[in-house]
């Protein structure tokens, strides 16, 4: 297969384009609506082609631009991120939504093979502050701050 360039974006392409089409293809199931009445399966419909269109680019890039080959997978990274998706689902109802979102930025940023420990507090705090703007005080979403295993309500 010499006219692929960068084997690395062949498959994230065609990664993101079968992605899009598992989404694509759950959201139909839903309710689209029209664009002036949105219905439950309208935004994730046009997310899934917002993915696919990447996919697709990514995918041509592949094809046109030299890259180095797929050299092995980030374990460290898979797992932490993993397990910060984990531990946000495990953790959000007993230690609250900020000590929650803290640990997940917190353990993704430790996924990193440039991890310093500064910048993942900074990342953490950043990231507190500004899901705290926006999902609290912004939309006004009844998520619990602190959970009962830190004293809260």
């Amino acid at each position: 297969m010499s006219f692929i360039r960068s084997p690395k974006d062949v498959l994230a392409g065609l990664l993101f384009i079968a992605l899009a089409g598992l989404f694509a293809w759950q959201a139909n199931l839903l309710p689209m609506g029209s664009s002036v009445r949105m219905g439950p399966g309208y935004f994730p419909m046009i997310l899934s082609g917002l993915m696919g269109v990447l996919g697709l680019i990514v995918l041509i890039n592949g094809f046109r631009f030299s890259a180095e080959g797929a050299t092995g997978i980030a374990w460290r990274g898979l797992i932490l991120l993993t397990l910060a998706a984990l531990f946000f689902g495990a953790f959000l109802r007993p230690l609250g939504f900020l000590p929650a979102l803290a640990g997940t930025v917190f353990l993704s940023a430790l996924g990193s093979q440039k991890f310093h420990i500064v910048t993942a507090l900074a990342i953490t705090g950043v990231m507190v502050v500004f899901s705290w703007a926006v999902f609290i005080w912004g939309l006004g979403l009844p998520i619990q701050l602190i959970g009962p295993w830190l004293g809260g309500y």
